[in-house]
């Protein structure tokens, strides 16, 4: 096998005698017809091992996932050596799983499509390497996938939608505006300049202790932020979205992050309490924060739909807005985008939650895509690398800037 990158440690890499009852273990059917491409789609990106296997109709034949949240949870975030080495336990199972389910062997396959950027190297390697293994044992093309092009042509899986379209990809480790012309044609109108609204929600939970609350000593940050907020009154504080008097479509969250890392210590301070222990204001600080991150990020999608108008980028009548990634299944700030869209005649859409976290099936779904259109299919995988950081298509953000868009107000009643 390669060496994949010296300074990114020692991959998963399985004795030849697990290889081999591993592939042995596949049922064959050779007397099965598959009329359509079959596409395995391997992602180990972050913090979820996943796979698929997906037709070129859009048919999910067979999916598994296996989950370190609750891990996570337990020791506050993300650690990439246990991640690391988490995937490395589960993926071959999870790989069987999929195909499994669907009743394909791996020599069906018309090709294997695995992420490779960007994301956690630690976590890459596991999943590039596997799959390198499996192309090479079995002379399949390999597909390398982008985690960010994955995300934006997911709801081409669920919903008719043509190119071009407007996506907007929020999530734990990403937030980024980019008009997508084609399968592997985008232009980036903004992201994120520090951290992603997904990072900032988990460690405002964190700051609040939200595992010790009773009803989210299960969830994630975010689902914590979201659940608890249910109860609040966003009144109660008053936090200020960040960059308003920048004309861009860019965002920021570490200086809003640590506006309100200000705000629980002065309650504590109030309240008489330790820091570790919940506040009784908890639920008021979660509502405030979830609708404050909402405004942030309606604003910048409001200026970045009037630019592509203004440029004649999407359609007047029947423009398109993809909201994807693992915030996007936040019901309320998909309610503030819903009202930029109600504003500017624009169409929004979102694949179902669970497509809007990371899975196999939008990886097996953009390896079809890119087999279809051509693009990116490997006979010979020498050379190939993972990219922990790794941009979206061509940039345009100064552009977006210097085009200074003045964004009407819009009254957020959510």
């Amino acid at each position: 096998m390669l060496i994949l990158n010296k300074t990114a440690g020692v991959f998963f890499k399985p004795s030849r005698r697990k290889i081999y009852a591993f592939l042995g273990s596949f049922h064959f059917h050779p007397g099965k017809l598959f009329l359509h491409k079959l596409v395995l789609g391997i992602e180990t990106s972050c913090d979820d091992t996943a796979a698929a296997v997906v037709d070129e109709a859009g048919n999910v034949l067979g999916e598994a996932i296996h989950s370190q949240t609750e891990v996570h949870l337990k020791t506050g975030g993300i650690i990439p050596p246990v991640a690391q080495q988490l995937h490395r336990e589960n993926i071959q199972r999870i790989v069987q799983e999929a195909l499994s389910a669907s009743e394909v062997s791996p020599s069906e396959l018309s090709a294997v499509a695995t992420t490779i950027k960007p994301g956690l190297a630690l976590s890459l390697g596991v999943g590039l390497s596997f799959s390198l293994q499996l192309v090479d044992q079995f002379k399949k093309p390999f597909i390398p996938i982008h985690h960010m092009e994955a995300h934006a042509l997911t709801i081409r899986l669920t919903n008719k939608v043509e190119f071009p379209f407007l996506v907007l990809l929020i999530s734990g480790g990403h937030c980024l505006l980019a008009l997508v012309r084609g399968v592997s044609d985008f232009l980036l109108l903004g992201k994120s300049l520090d951290i992603a609204p997904g990072d900032m929600l988990d460690k405002v939970a964190r700051r609040l202790s939200l595992i010790k609350h009773p009803e989210c000593s299960t969830m994630s940050g975010g689902k914590a932020i979201e659940h608890l907020a249910k109860q609040g009154n966003r009144l109660h504080f008053d936090f200020q979205p960040p960059m308003q008097r920048a004309k861009n479509c860019d965002f920021s969250f570490s200086g809003l992050q640590h506006v309100i890392d200000k705000m629980i210590m002065q309650k504590e301070k109030e309240e008489g309490i330790e820091q570790g222990q919940v506040l009784s204001s908890a639920a008021d600080i979660a509502a405030a924060v979830q609708h404050t991150v909402a405004c942030h990020i309606a604003k910048r999608t409001h200026r970045a739909l009037l630019f592509c108008k203004q440029r004649g980028f999407l359609h007047q009548s029947n423009a398109v807005l993809v909201v994807s990634g693992g915030v996007a299944s936040n019901l309320y700030i998909r309610k503030a985008l819903e009202i930029v869209t109600n504003a500017t005649q624009c169409t929004l859409l979102c694949p179902p939650p669970r497509l809007c976290t990371d899975n196999g099936v939008m990886i097996a779904w953009n390896g079809v895509e890119r087999l279809r259109a051509g693009l990116g299919i490997l006979h010979n995988t020498e050379g190939i690398r993972y990219e922990p950081k790794c941009p979206l298509g061509v940039d345009i953000s100064k552009e977006v800037g210097e085009a200074a868009i003045k964004v009407p107000r819009l009254k957020m009643k959510i």
